[in-house]
């Protein structure tokens, strides 16, 4: 059993926060393309806070979805199979002390 599959809430609440930030960095960036100056007219040069804003959530959105898409390729301890080996016996271990 996977890691995303045991702790399915953690990982819904994670992608549901990556929408968050997504939808936050759109939402500045249509501010900034949208910015009107004191006349009423549309001003890309005055919108630079919410540009960096952009940038910053976009850059933000994109560890946190390196961060929930790399849970569903973490190893499970719980599925390995430990293999072990039979004992050497005391003749053939002996042997080798010899040559």
């Amino acid at each position: 059993m996977s890691y995303a599959t045991k702790n399915f809430k953690n990982v819904m609440a994670s992608i549901a926060g990556l929408v968050v930030v997504a939808a936050i960095g759109v939402w500045q960036f249509y501010a900034y393309v949208t910015f009107k100056d004191a006349s009423g007219l549309t001003n890309a040069d005055g919108g630079g806070m919410h540009l960096l804003l952009a940038i910053v959530m976009a850059v933000f959105a994109c560890f946190i979805g390196f961060l929930v898409f790399s849970v569903f390729l973490r190893h499970d301890s719980d599925d390995d199979l430990h293999i072990t080996f039979a004992p050497v016996a005391n003749h053939l271990s002996s042997k080798a002390k010899l040559q």
